[in-house]
């Protein structure tokens, strides 16, 4: 792998649209694949979630780079305003699915609002929650069963906490907390994939506190509160956070 590639991959990491343009400008060749996959798939697949996404995104199509699903570009780029006018238009249907690689939870056979979810994009979540979109759509199903999620699941332990925002935004909407999976596989194809069972969004967010995940125990913890809130469940005294043992 040359430098330049390098330096892409680094300025995907970091979400730097500075650094992502000096690539272009260098001559970065957007349909060339960079370890077998091309720079905007890069982009999207990913592990960082940051505002700085769209910026990034937008650099790389406005380049001649192009999304393998382009009806989901104005998700990506938390365009609400071209959001709504594509689906009141009817040239982007509400009930649209979708499939791209995703670090962390799946993204197959998804909604719109799955991928709002999992990218933490709340304007174009908040449009599609505004528009009448099913918050408890279901992902598709592999050969075992596995998958099956609803949007709610992107938002319990994202990175960052990012999607916290959305996960209330969901809960407020109806989104349903009893919905159990016979699993799900996190980060499947990436070195920290792990297949979990019998998966509920509360359980969801609890393997947030799994190493491979690095997420932020506290905010684990908060959002495990949120959720048993919403469903009317007792919420005992967590003390221990973050837990003595671990930081010891």
């Amino acid at each position: 792998m040359d430098n330049l590639d390098q330096a892409f991959l680094d300025a995907v990491e970091l979400h730097s649209a500075d650094q992502l343009r000096s690539c272009l400008d260098a001559g970065l060749d957007l349909h060339m694949p960079i370890r077998g996959r091309l720079p905007i798939q890069w982009m999207t697949a990913m592990y960082t979630r940051s505002d700085e996404l769209a910026n990034c995104l937008k650099l790389l199509l406005d380049g001649g780079g192009q999304l393998d699903d382009p009806a989901i570009e104005p998700v990506l780029l938390d365009d609400a305003p071209s959001l709504r006018e594509a689906i009141r238009s009817g040239r982007l249907s509400i009930d649209h699915h979708t499939t791209l690689e995703s670090a962390f939870t799946p993204l197959e056979g998804v909604s719109l609002l799955h991928v709002a979810a999992e990218f933490g994009n709340q304007n174009a979540a908040r449009a599609l929650v505004e528009l009448g979109a099913d918050v408890n759509a279901r992902a598709a199903t592999d050969e075992h069963g596995m998958g099956g999620h609803t949007p709610l699941f992107h938002t319990v332990n994202s990175n960052g906490n990012r999607a916290q925002p959305i996960m209330k935004l969901l809960l407020d909407a109806g989104a349903r907390l009893d919905t159990q999976l016979a699993g799900v596989t996190w980060g499947k194809g990436f070195d920290w994939e792990t297949t979990l069972f019998d998966v509920t969004p509360i359980t969801y967010a609890q393997f947030g506190l799994l190493p491979q995940m690095h997420r932020n125990e506290s905010d684990i913890y908060d959002n495990v509160r949120i959720l048993l809130a919403a469903a009317g469940r007792h919420i005992p005294p967590l003390e221990n956070i973050p837990n003595r043992y671990v930081r010891s």
